[in-house]
């Protein structure tokens, strides 16, 4: 057993340098077919070496700081990649912010919160979690998502779905005094609305079982978690010129484009809300969805702002009716499944339909 757990540990250093190295040798060229596989299996290496650093920092930190060094470190990187193809120029960039981003919604608020419900209440009929904290989350994602997404379709000082450079400075302040609020209140002012609770309403001393890793170990693996970070998206750029060409043999719109890449972005996140499901940990899942869904957001919409100063042509930012049914949509079930403080197998299903929709109208518009 110790030799397995050591091999274990030695694959998940060596997973994220493999992914940086490969991202170092293939950034930019065009690689053939068994390339392509490689790179996707070192992807996916990146991402399961992610999940697990990203535990090990959870768990010194306690709760809700290690689900938010995760959604954090991940969408700071996920900006970054945004901003690096908006400035290329190419072909659907005009409108890659606002698909990304309302990607990531859905993904979090449907797809993760959905896949973490149903994992939950396979294991027991119902789940707990605390409802003050999840509903100031969700409260503050919709406010967000409103202000950023919705807004630019209506306003009338700019012609098309775009802010005005005013309105688009007025946004960004606001999304970062929001979500600069939100990791106050989470992490400061009640963090104990965001620890998990048993049935019965109880917070659970996260971990409090278990020796923590000890303060070298824990800096090792924050240290890899980035490193791996940056090989998961950056590999998932590399991997993107593969899937705009099959979207486009397929026939299907450019935005499906960014539904792929921000589903391979988000995988650490994701598969990081399912094994706290699966512990009885729903309280930390939902931090992982909704504070992933908060700082995709919050911190994409002024690195755009800033962004825009150099960047030529239309910045589309409003989404479609189709897109804002959705939205408005994935906020009503958000809101019913959160105020009880308790789910099922049916709030699950709910917000797994969304989610297929979702793909579905991507594909299918």
């Amino acid at each position: 057993m110790i030799g397995l757990a050591r091999r274990a540990a030695d694959w998940t250093a060596l997973a994220p340098v493999l992914a940086l190295l490969a991202l170092a040798l293939t950034w930019g060229r065009e690689l053939p077919a068994v390339l392509v596989a490689v790179v996707a299996v070192l992807l996916a290496g990146a991402v399961l070496a992610a999940v697990h650093h990203a535990e090990v920092v959870a768990h010194r930190v306690g709760e809700p700081f290690g689900s938010l060094v995760l959604a954090v470190a991940v969408t700071v990187i996920e900006v970054a990649l945004i901003v690096s193809l908006v400035a290329s120029g190419g072909p659907g960039s005009e409108a890659l912010a606002r698909d990304t981003v309302f990607a990531a919604i859905m993904i979090t608020c449907n797809g993760i919160v959905g896949l973490c419900l149903t994992a939950g209440t396979l294991r027991r009929r119902v789940v707990a979690f605390n409802a003050e904290g999840s509903g100031g989350a969700l409260a503050t994602v919709a406010t967000l998502a409103t202000l950023s997404l919705v807004l630019p379709t209506f306003t009338t000082s700019r012609r098309g779905p775009a802010f005005a450079p005013e309105q688009l400075a007025f946004a960004a302040v606001c999304s970062l005094a929001l979500y600069g609020l939100f990791v106050l209140t989470q992490t400061v002012r009640h963090r104990d609305y965001f620890l998990p609770v048993t049935a019965e309403g109880e917070i659970i001393d996260e971990d409090g079982h278990a020796a923590r890793p000890s303060g070298a170990r824990t800096l090792a693996s924050l240290a890899l978690l980035l490193v791996a970070l940056v090989g998961v998206v950056g590999l998932a750029k590399v991997e993107s010129p593969v899937i705009e060409s099959a979207v486009a043999g397929a026939g299907l719109p450019h935005a499906v484009v960014g539904v792929v890449i921000a589903l391979l972005v988000l995988l650490p996140e994701t598969l990081a809300a399912l094994r706290a499901a699966r512990r009885d940990r729903l309280q930390t899942s939902l931090n992982l969805a909704l504070g992933s869904a908060m700082a995709s957001i919050g911190l994409t919409i002024p690195a755009i702002a800033v962004a825009s100063i150099w960047l030529s042509g239309p910045l589309v930012l409003g989404l479609d009716a189709t897109h804002m049914v959705l939205l408005a949509l994935t906020v009503v079930v958000s809101t019913l499944t959160v105020v009880p403080g308790r789910a099922t197998l049916l709030q699950g299903g709910v917000h797994l339909a969304l989610f297929v929709a979702f793909l579905f109208l991507a594909i299918s518009p």
